[in-house]
């Protein structure tokens, strides 16, 4: 109860604050739209969609100084890349921003473009980007990136923190049965994995082999989902690359652990009449790229459809501030961004543990033997 009293005190705080730090800002600003201002729908929407996707930086937020220049608060990342002159490393900050709105930059005679995110080289001779009707370059070729982007330093993040963690839950079981610090933490989770995904849908005969990589994407998508929900600006579950990777890695666990019964019912299924088996094959074989393409879809859409909403949310401050007026339009978007940032913590847990407990299934029917009489 004490508990309660003290979060309705910091969020009632909270809207005070910020209902009057926007209250001062409205009333010492022009009526003439200052650069970099996002207030429209359409600005919103490129926001949003520029904002989920990966980076070669990060970018924290951005305002204007008394000159009405535009300043950026962040810190650059490695560039790695594989050119027609071979490797080329460097920091995203060396890249420049030309008056036709593309990113350039010289490497040793290499000229680089920055592209909708994507490094591309410059055709020999050539010193700007030219686009075709649809924008995209026409004069400059991909190059093989192996940049050190948000997405990954997400990624090497939550490996550090599960190193870590799991780390001194094992070290903890040295000095006792009941383990301490983290370990009181992760064990029950352990726990939870293994007797109510891997051993139910795989079989207590079958499962310690799968214990690993099963506990390996339930914490890493964890991890990664709750990252994603700080003001680093993470979305590496939101990108469909790294979704896409889960479910190869699932598509080949399962596969490469199939008995004899589990080919057996997909290309010749017992007690089918023979002219349906054929049939019933090609369904079969189409079902073993539809689950993993299921895994990858479901995990990026809910992910990339929860902070799409949690951004639309916020940005309704900007759009209705005429309307609501500014103490309105924030409390109202503070109120639905916070209990839309509460569902968020809820579907981080929610999306691991679907995307592990299905997997645990398609491997249960992988490796469980069929009663072919029954």
């Amino acid at each position: 109860m004490m508990i309660a009293k003290k979060t309705i005190k910091i969020v009632t705080a909270l809207t005070l604050v910020l209902s009057s730090f926007m209250m001062s800002a409205n009333d010492g600003k022009s009526s003439q739209k200052q650069e970099g201002e996002v207030d429209t729908p359409q600005e919103i929407k490129e926001y949003t969609a520029h904002h989920l996707k990966d980076s070669h930086d990060f970018h924290f937020f951005s305002y204007s100084d008394e000159l009405g220049g535009r300043k950026h608060i962040g810190f650059p990342l490695p560039v790695i890349l594989w050119t027609s002159e071979g490797l080329k490393v460097f920091l995203s900050s060396e890249f420049h921003h030309n008056d036709d709105g593309t990113v350039l930059v010289e490497k040793e005679g290499v000229k680089l473009a920055k592209i909708h995110g994507k490094i591309y080289e410059l055709n020999g001779g050539e010193t700007s980007v030219s686009f075709d009707e649809s924008h995209h370059a026409i004069n400059a070729k991909k190059v093989l990136d192996f940049s050190i982007t948000k997405s990954v330093v997400g990624i090497l993040i939550a490996g550090l923190l599960m190193l870590l963690g799991f780390s001194s839950l094992a070290k903890s079981y040295k000095k006792g049965a009941i383990p301490t610090g983290v370990g009181r933490f992760l064990e029950p989770l352990v726990m939870y994995v293994r007797d109510e995904m891997a051993i139910p849908n795989i079989g207590e005969k079958h499962y310690r082999k799968f214990m690993g990589f099963l506990l390996t994407l339930f914490f890493l998508i964890w991890m990664l989902n709750l990252l994603g929900l700080t003001p680093l600006g993470l979305n590496v579950t939101g990108q469909i690359a790294f979704t896409a990777c889960l479910a190869i890695f699932t598509f080949f666990v399962i596969q490469f652990s199939g008995n004899k019964h589990y080919w057996k019912h997909i290309f010749w299924m017992p007690g089918v009449p023979v002219p349906l088996k054929p049939l019933l094959a090609i369904i079969e074989i189409i079902g073993l790229f539809v689950k993993p393409f299921t895994l990858m879809v479901r995990l990026f859409a809910n992910i990339t459809a929860g902070h799409s909403i949690v951004m639309g949310i916020v940005a309704v401050i900007f759009l209705m501030k005429e309307t609501l007026g500014t103490t309105g339009g924030v409390g109202v978007t503070l109120g639905l961004g916070i209990f839309i940032y509460l569902i968020e913590i809820l579907v981080a847990f929610l999306q691991a543990y679907i995307f592990t407990m299905l997997s645990s299934l398609f491997i249960g029917m992988a490796v469980q033997e069929h009663d072919e009489h029954h």
